[in-house]
């Protein structure tokens, strides 16, 4: 009996066990483990949400913008430049210009190679780029195309056709006439910023406002917002040239060149009365569409940054200053006999023998030995002074970049023969700008204007924003001396001058020929066969309405300015009364003239 209790009692008990509460149990912890895993899960997404929300913000935040928004600079317009009469000298074009987006490239190297040979770079530096940049979402690879480039970097777009290039437009720096009036205009660079000339001094005007925009991009890169704003337009700039005159003088100096196989040549027109540069050439020259491909010969703006000795056109600025200061009158004769004249140990020859001279003839004859009598009559220091009213020694003041000052040494620093070297146009120097400006007081009564090439700088809605007028700096001589040296200045162009191949028909030529020794600092004495060549003068003599100048550097076959340099004045000055629609002068003006010339 006690086994079968003992039984029960076991049987009991496994029985007591819930068959289902066992499995349950088990679901318990499991859904206890679950939920904590759950909650750790959600713990840890929270603190990440915060640090992302609030630690972080600021920095994720400028991440994602770049990511879908994008800066993008707009290159405003360049202002135009145009000539007097309203043509367009420097304009704008719109051209293609590429862009890649390198962090979306995944193969640069054949990219590479298909873009390179079009745009004429080496795959290599491509390559480069777009590597290097392999983070950005831009860069350049070819600015401001061609049409024929543009059209063939098109194709390749449209082949691809997977957002790894793109194109913007841009304005690029167009000048429709080439190379006339290259070192007037200058240029300026792929990123439209003003190199040289009048495209550097009036950059801050021609510039226009650069305006950056933030637009909305999609994943390729491409733009989906439409509502930008064009950046602001350049101001205009009005010159006082004439294209017309330009050509003109242009054309003539490039004949010359060629005629005489010179080294180089200047040619300045001047308004003598306002300052106003009419015309201005250099040769060599250069296409400002094409400044690359220039050397600095080329680019050179001879006008304003090369000094020369003027030789015999100096006798002007020395008789005007002789008569001014009542050291000379038109009755004074001076004996040139001998032909030489030693001043200071230095022996100072006359071209051709004269003998009795009276004051005009000296100019006229241009006789060195008559010329060197009458500054010893003027006198260093005065002499000194008339150099500095004219100008000379000081810039002008034109709006060009790098003008230079010239060489006038102070006359404590002459030597005993300085006075002597000077009277004949050695021993001081300048430019080509500083001696027409000379001229030009000479021939408007005796005062020196400021010479200027800028008219007026106008708005993009048409307001005058700056107007120049001409300013008077000063008087050097007085009127009465001024119509004493025009007289004076116009038996240069009759016979027995030196110019007579200057003068034109209808009108009368006043003016002065040159024919300066150059300096060779190699053999540090003046070269026996390298001159520069010249003839400076206004017409018509007694109304002038040009001054001109011309210069020609070591010309081969001649030297003498009056064979060199004079023709050429003519030349331009015919074309430009033609032009001008300059008429005559008075019929006995006419006949006087043509007697001349016979």
């Amino acid at each position: 009996m006690r086994r079968i209790k003992t039984d029960k009692i076991e049987t009991k008990k496994l029985w007591d066990e819930d068959p289902v509460k066992i499995p349950l149990q088990k679901s318990k912890k499991r859904a206890v483990a679950l939920v904590t895993i759950i909650l750790f899960c959600f713990a840890a997404i929270f603190l990440r949400l915060i640090n992302l929300m609030v630690l972080d913000h600021d920095k994720l935040s400028q991440r994602a913008s770049q990511q879908y928004i994008k800066e993008k600079v707009l290159t405003p317009q360049r202002g135009v430049i145009w000539d007097r009469r309203m043509k367009e000298l420097a304009t704008n074009i719109e051209t293609d210009s590429l862009f890649a987006v390198p962090s979306q490239i995944e193969d640069t190297r054949t990219l590479s190679s298909e873009i390179a040979p079009i745009i004429k770079v080496s795959t290599g530096e491509i390559d480069g780029i777009l590597s290097k940049k392999k983070k950005k979402s831009f860069a350049w690879l070819a600015r401001r195309m061609d049409l024929d480039t543009s059209r063939r970097l098109g194709e390749l777009k449209d082949r691809l056709d997977d957002g790894d290039i793109g194109f913007v437009k841009e304005p690029k720096r167009c000048y429709p006439k080439g190379q006339i009036a290259s070192h007037i205009l200058g240029f300026s660079n792929i990123d439209d910023h003003g190199i040289a000339g009048l495209e550097l001094v009036y950059n801050e005007y021609l510039k226009g406002e650069v305006k950056s925009v933030s637009v909305g991009v999609d994943a390729r890169g491409r733009s989906y917002t439409g509502d930008i704003k064009e950046a602001m337009p350049g101001n205009n700039i009005i010159l006082t040239v004439d294209e017309g005159l330009q050509y003109i003088v242009e054309r003539e100096v490039a004949a010359a060149m060629e005629q005489w196989k010179a080294k180089a040549a200047t040619a300045i027109m001047m308004d003598p009365m306002t300052g106003e540069i009419l015309a201005l050439s250099n040769w060599p020259t250069y296409d400002p569409n094409f400044p690359a491909m220039a050397g600095a010969e080329e680019k050179r703006n001879r006008a304003i940054t090369d000094i020369y000795e003027p030789g015999s056109t100096m006798k002007s600025i020395l008789a005007s200053a002789a008569l001014e200061e009542k050291a000379v009158s038109l009755r004074d004769m001076f004996d040139v006999s001998r032909g030489t004249i030693t001043v200071g140990g230095k022996t100072i020859h006359d071209v051709h023998r004269h003998g009795v001279l009276s004051f005009q003839e000296v100019i006229q004859k241009s006789s060195n030995v008559g010329a060197v009598k009458i500054g010893q009559r003027l006198g260093a220091a005065k002499y000194y002074e008339y150099i500095k009213k004219f100008g000379f020694g000081d810039k002008t003041g034109i709006d060009f970049p790098g003008e230079v000052r010239g060489i006038a040494r102070n006359v404590k620093n002459w030597s005993g023969t300085s006075l002597a070297a000077m009277s004949i146009g050695q021993e001081i120097g300048m430019t080509p700008l500083q001696m027409v400006r000379a001229y030009s007081a000479i021939a408007n009564g005796g005062l020196l204007m400021k010479p200027y090439i800028v008219s007026d700088i106008i708005s993009p809605s048409g307001k005058v924003i700056k107007k120049v007028v001409p300013t008077e700096e000063r008087r050097v001589i007085s009127k009465a001396t001024s119509d004493k040296m025009r007289d004076i200045l116009k038996t240069v162009v009759e016979e027995g001058g030196t110019a007579q191949k200057a003068s034109i028909r209808g009108n009368l030529v006043a003016g002065k020929t040159g024919t300066a020794q150059i300096f060779d600092p190699k053999i540090g004495r003046y070269s026996s066969n390298r001159f520069a060549s010249s003839f400076v003068g206004f017409v018509p003599a007694d109304n002038p309405r040009i001054a001109l100048i011309v210069v020609i550097y070591e010309p081969k076959g001649a030297s003498y300015g009056g064979v060199v340099a004079a023709p050429v004045f003519k030349n331009i000055v015919e074309h430009t009364f033609a032009y001008l629609d300059v008429p005559m002068e008075k019929e006995e003006n006419r006949v006087v003239l043509v007697s001349a010339t016979n």
